[in-house]
């Protein structure tokens, strides 16, 4: 049976739902540190982040709260609704991410930089399960590929891949940092947000009348 992701008004379950998508929220942060810190390649949206923090000079987290506001201005001619989970987003992460990158040093040996960026990659997919399985809201950044594929009539998975390739090439030719970390999280991160949703989703105990 295929699991319901569409957005719940918040007044259904808060108590459950609210913790749910901030611990997401996150987890999903600290698995960005892990992977900046294993210094292998990064995703396609870190690649750009990293490529903005090296240029402006800001931290990290920074660099992830003001790409994610500008994406949000990209949901007005989308017609595009922000939830409690799309705000809440882009400021946990932001500051999840510095705080994990803080305390977390780059191993100087291969095998544990391996680790790193293993662990990072599922745990994301994790994360990403958790906060999109609480159904207050899409991240900004998924927002815009629902958005588009909504205005478009293209299929979301081309959506995706469009969008990916162009803030990876974007980041790139800036000077972030891609790899075979990079190839590695476009490969699984679907597959493992796809097995970890039918766990860390919310499900109402009763239909509300």
């Amino acid at each position: 049976m295929a699991l319901d992701l569409t957005p719940v008004p918040l007044r259904i379950s808060p108590t459950r739902r609210l913790p749910h998508l901030f611990a997401g929220l996150a987890l999903y942060g600290a698995s960005m540190g892990l992977q900046i810190e294993a210094a292998l390649g990064l995703s396609p949206w870190d690649v750009l982040h990293e490529a903005l923090h090296l240029r402006t000079g800001l931290s990290f987290g920074a660099n992830t709260a003001i790409t994610a506001a500008a994406v949000l201005l990209s949901w007005l001619p989308l017609r595009q609704r922000p939830g409690v989970g799309t705000l809440a987003n882009v400021a946990v992460i932001a500051v999840t991410v510095d705080l994990t990158l803080a305390v977390l040093p780059t191993p100087g040996a291969l095998v544990p930089r391996i680790a790193l960026l293993i662990a990072g990659i599922v745990l994301n997919g994790a994360a990403t399960a958790a906060y999109i399985g609480a159904r207050l809201g899409p991240g900004p950044r998924d927002g815009l590929m629902t958005g588009i594929a909504a205005r478009t009539g293209f299929p979301i998975r081309w959506v995706r891949t469009a969008i990916e390739v162009t803030v990876l090439a974007t980041g790139w030719l800036l000077g972030g940092t891609a790899g075979i970390g990079t190839a590695l999280y476009a490969l699984a991160i679907g597959p493992l947000t796809q097995a970890f949703l039918p766990w860390l989703s919310w499900r109402p105990r009763s239909v509300p009348a």
